[in-house]
């Protein structure tokens, strides 16, 4: 058994090494402020507190982030850390993917984004995809609820469940919104280069498959 795991830790790459560590600082760091906000004892609030200053160092070690950064990350989680939200719109056209180029690192992904209190996925699907790319539509159904750290995303500090929607188009003008350089569509064989902490290419392979087949169970985990 010993040398099995030997084995297999040598097989791991540095990047895969890296990337176990920076989920398990994530973790700490999401244990240590859900025990800063519960424990009634001073002796355990110190320990949490330290917990959470180590994690945060860890974090900031193994990412191009400062901690105030890190910690401005989780300010707004004062009882209970949660993974957030990701909503993402697919909209088809024949066998290309609209996608949109995003401002914030000049690459592209699908029109979406965290999703808004007061709106349902669905909603917010739509919503993102008209503000984004010009499109209206009507949601048509969940093709993929997903765990970012299973899917070949780059470690990011939010743990994120992502919600991929297929859309039908009912009207509108296609172009790039106020917070987006372009807005196109793809064929698959020639992506862009994309925004991989928001999609990757196998995903969106995939999605394509299921948006095919109206029967196909939704992709998940």
């Amino acid at each position: 058994m010993y040398l099995a795991r030997g084995k297999a830790k040598n097989m791991m790459s540095m990047q895969e090494e890296t990337t176990w560590y920076f989920e398990k600082a994530k973790r700490i760091l999401a244990l240590a402020k859900t025990g800063m906000n519960y424990t009634p004892n001073s002796y355990d609030l110190e320990r949490f507190e330290e917990l959470y200053e180590i994690a945060q160092t860890m974090l900031e070690r193994m990412s191009n982030l400062d901690v105030p950064t890190i910690d401005q990350v989780h300010v707004h989680e004062k009882i209970y850390p949660n993974p957030k939200v990701d909503i993402r719109a697919v909209v088809f056209e024949n066998d290309r993917i609209l996608l949109v180029q995003e401002k914030t690192d000049q690459r592209w992904s699908l029109p979406g984004g965290w999703a808004d209190v007061g709106y349902s996925a669905a909603e917010v699907a739509v919503k993102e995809l008209e503000e984004e790319a010009g499109i209206q539509a009507e949601a048509q159904r969940i093709l993929a609820v997903l765990d970012n750290r299973f899917h070949r995303h780059p470690p990011a500090l939010h743990h994120a469940y992502k919600i991929f929607i297929s859309c039908r188009p009912t009207g509108g003008t296609l172009q790039a919104g106020v917070d987006m350089l372009d807005a196109q569509f793809f064929s698959l064989d020639q992506l862009p280069d994309l925004s991989t902490g928001r999609v990757t290419a196998e995903e969106i392979r995939e999605i394509w498959e299921l948006d095919k087949d109206p029967a196909s169970p939704v992709w998940y985990d």
